[in-house]
């Protein structure tokens, strides 16, 4: 019996939404077209497309496989391919995917920039700066290429390349997104000469424009903060005391982006009983299902309330099963969405005996390092410096209240404490996690995997304090976000 039969049976009916979804139906009728015509490769790659959406990884991994048996020539086939296996993990299978498809399109720049990607995260920097300049060669006026060279840890963006990217500014009139990008490599290339007030300038810039496509409510996010601190208060978890799956396998690592959360992962990875995974989606997906049960979608935290300790228990279960294709048998897996600091409290009623560490760093060194940063998705927040430090504001008042009405469940690890110190606090780290040392932890740049996040190339090198008080440089910039963080950075005048 299917995870969605066992979450409805004997369920009330209010929850039942949280067994169905679009993707499900879009299952359903591929299937049935598939019975129809069993070699229709539409039908399987909206399949396989599904299935990922759904988190049942293995059989759209299965799907994909029967796509390119059917159409190997297509590069699309090979694209979904690709696609799966990135979502896997499997990302030298993606490699080879990519670049089948690149090979039936050798002419698709967006192919090449796949594949520098996909490198990047294998660890093979020269390769990923090779296809980086392949797509350049191929639309000089590719910013993401650009940015991608930028975001490239030493490298150094030449001369040339910033006029030719000032030119593009000024007569390549492709859309705000890519306007964007240019002025976030540019805002890279003049922090490299040292000229941090261009630099902001350009930052500043590429974040406007990116806030015009995707703009965020802060207001908003403060009061669902608000509602998270109400809802999930001790008669919350006292009420559902021995409710959850009990597998202690899961370690979540939360807080806020460019906080050390990569680098916490990576340290945990290098442990012999330790999986490290990515950023997964699966809470988040759990807290979207539990908004859709309210007729004006926002149901969440407040519909949490009817879930019955089975349901919870389910739901628990389904996040392993759902993570379990992500997985290679060892005892513990790491789970690095920082945004997941919103649902501690989820968390902890799903999955009561998960571990949970805080990834923090002082607000102004976290916060620049987002603002700066061009994330591919996600991450809105970061567009407004004023946004950025009532953000930061929310994340500390739901740490302190978990730490309030589960107190001992979180572990906090300061970044500046963790580089300046590493054997200590490394050790402090796994004590926590219940895993004896192991002085692969200390060597954690040594270990070979692939990581998807924006530190990919930091945590390949060993510790270094130099990101430690960096924001200095654009002290004057940042009057707007020291105003919005308001009396909250006085919790950390000790990290100088």
């Amino acid at each position: 019996m299917g995870r969605g039969n066992q979450l409805d049976r004997g369920r009330d009916p209010r929850t039942r939404s949280l067994a169905a979804d679009k993707g499900h139906d879009a299952e359903r009728l591929l299937r049935h077209a598939l019975k129809r015509s069993a070699h229709h490769p539409l039908a399987w790659r909206g399949l396989g497309q599904a299935l990922a959406a759904l988190g049942r990884l293995e059989e759209a991994d299965a799907a994909a496989r029967r796509l390119v048996k059917i159409e190997p020539e297509n590069p699309q086939s090979w694209i979904t391919m690709a696609s799966v296996s990135t979502r896997l993990m499997r990302q030298e299978h993606a490699l080879e995917a990519y670049e089948q498809a690149a090979r039936l399109q050798p002419n698709e720049v967006r192919l090449r920039m796949s594949i520098g990607h996909v490198q990047k995260t294998l660890g093979r920097r020269a390769d990923s700066e090779a296809s980086y300049k392949t797509a350049l060669a191929m639309d000089p006026g590719i910013a993401e290429a650009y940015w991608s060279l930028a975001d490239l840890k030493n490298y150094t963006l030449a001369d040339a390349e910033v006029e030719t990217m000032q030119r593009l500014l000024k007569s390549d009139k492709r859309e705000r997104s890519n306007e964007a990008q240019l002025h976030f490599a540019l805002g890279k290339a003049f922090e490299q000469r040292e000229q941090y007030a261009d630099a902001f300038a350009h930052y500043a810039r590429g974040n406007a424009l990116r806030r015009l496509d995707a703009p965020f409510d802060i207001e908003q996010f403060e009061r669902r903060t608000s509602r998270i601190r109400a809802f999930f208060d001790e008669e919350f978890f006292a009420q559902r005391a021995g409710s959850g799956d009990p597998s202690p396998a899961p370690v979540f690592i939360v807080g806020l982006p460019r906080s050390g959360s990569t680098l916490l992962e990576q340290i945990l990875a290098s442990h012999s009983r330790v999986e490290g995974t990515m950023e997964l989606p699966n809470i988040i997906s759990i807290t979207h299902q539990f908004d859709d049960m309210a007729e004006n979608r926002d149901g969440y935290p407040e519909t949490v309330r009817g879930a019955p300790a089975g349901l919870l228990t389910a739901l628990g279960s389904r996040y392993l099963g759902e993570t379990a294709a992500l997985r290679t048998g060892r005892e513990h897996f790491t789970d690095k969405l920082p945004n997941n600091f919103s649902h501690v409290g989820l968390i902890h009623a799903i999955l009561p005996n998960a571990t949970i560490i805080d990834a923090r760093r002082h607000p102004m060194d976290s916060c620049f390092s987002t603002f700066k940063q061009h994330f591919a998705e996600g991450q809105t927040f970061g567009y407004d410096l004023g946004d950025l430090g009532r953000y930061y504001r929310c994340y500390l008042s739901l740490m302190d209240h978990w730490d309030a009405v589960l107190p001992g469940r979180v572990l906090h690890l300061q970044y500046e404490d963790l580089v300046r110190d590493p054997e200590v606090n490394i050790r402090h780290l796994l004590d926590f996690c219940r895993l004896p040392f192991e002085a692969a932890c200390l060597s954690f740049h040594q270990t070979r995997r692939s990581v998807r996040t924006a530190s990919a190339e930091q945590v390949r090198q060993p510790m270094y304090t130099s990101a430690v008080g960096y924001w200095r440089h654009f002290e004057k910039e940042l009057q707007p976000l020291r105003q919005a963080l308001g009396d909250s950075l006085q919790r950390f005048e000790h990290l100088r």
